[in-house]
């Protein structure tokens, strides 16, 4: 593939629902999960190819500057980091990196803090998504669904086009239970993973088109920013004015362009603790004696721990934090008083 592509890794949110072995000072991203590299660093694993992808730029709040950097160095030359003085969700975010791009670069928006298997199913889909985004379509990575999920958004498949991608026909907000097993049953529905190639003019027009008062403030606060050291500030006041919005809303929901191409990679956001177990295969992350216990997830920094006749539970111990929850409980940790700092 000829076409270089600008890789945009996003590092935002505070990763609550892994609480207490994420912690806002050093969150999911930033963490080595699922092998000794962290998701963050295995993002950058992904594109790493000099044939293939240009050096990534990330966007991240001002606290995890230093993260990045430390951990950055082993993902290529040329890093460039884009530090956000308060986080206004992904359309700001994503708007803001493609000012700081040529006109016609080809964008590949990824989340920071995924976790992907099967690495050649995923360039295989990023070369088809951008072989579309030249065409001017905004596209979205379809996951391939193995189970009839209610915590993500879904994509309905539409007409055929080029590169096996697909127009997007409709997007479903997060379905009820019965909902999602009728999505999987008929098979033309993917999930939304978050991660997203078009080009830096295309989205911009777009986003001109739907939220003009969105698009004027990033654009000012890219006018007004400082680049100092590889590290790229919009200026505060103008962007501290934006109103929040993420990029399917504001933006890939109202467009008349969008596309998705459809891939099954082993794809996980890692987005609980029950996702994590999951991506591990049920393999506890600590020493574990168990009797009369099954469907039982352990994680702990150094005390083994013990679990007696409980079925469908999470255990986690990490320094002086001790989390204990239900398989069915996990989504809900965030909301913990120790998951958000108090």
């Amino acid at each position: 593939m000829s076409v270089t592509i600008h890789p945009v890794i996003l590092c935002g949110g505070g990763g609550t629902r892994l609480w207490p072995r994420s912690r806002p000072e050093r969150p999911k991203p930033f963490l080595p999960l699922l092998g000794e590299r962290t998701l963050f660093q295995q993002t950058l694993d992904r594109v790493s190819d000099p044939a293939r992808f240009a050096a990534p730029m990330v966007v991240a709040g001002e606290a995890h500057v230093p993260l990045i950097a430390e951990q950055g160095r082993s993902g290529g030359a040329g890093l460039r980091i884009v530090a956000e003085p308060l986080g206004r969700n992904t359309a700001p975010a994503i708007a803001l990196a493609a000012h700081l791009l040529p006109e016609d670069a080809l964008m590949l928006v990824c989340p920071s803090d995924h976790f992907i298997a099967d690495t050649r199913a995923f360039a295989a889909a990023i070369d088809g998504a951008a072989a579309l985004a030249g065409e001017g379509w905004l596209v979205s990575l379809g996951i391939a669904p193995d189970r009839a999920e209610t915590g993500y958004g879904y994509l309905k498949r539409g007409a055929p086009l080029a590169a096996g991608g697909f127009a997007v026909e409709r997007f479903v907000e997060k379905p009820d239970a019965a909902t999602a097993e009728a999505f999987l049953a008929d098979g033309g529905y993917s999930w939304n993973g978050g991660i997203f190639l078009f080009s830096a003019a295309r989205l911009l027009a777009e986003l001109h088109t739907h939220r003009p008062d969105m698009a004027e403030q990033v654009a000012r606060s890219a006018r007004a920013g400082t680049d100092r050291d590889g590290i790229f500030r919009p200026d505060e006041a103008a962007f501290a004015a934006i109103a929040g919005e993420s990029i399917d809303y504001a933006v890939m929901e109202q467009t008349a362009r969008a596309a998705m191409v459809p891939v099954s990679m082993g794809w996980s956001d890692i987005g609980n603790w029950n996702a994590l177990a999951q991506a591990r295969g049920g393999q506890s992350a600590a020493r574990v004696d168990m009797i009369d216990a099954n469907n039982v997830h352990v994680e702990s920094d150094g005390p083994r721990v013990s679990v007696v006749g409980l079925d469908d539970i999470v255990v986690v111990v990490d320094g002086d934090e001790v989390l204990v929850t239900s398989a069915a409980g996990a989504a809900s940790v965030g909301k913990l008083p120790g998951a958000n700092g108090r």
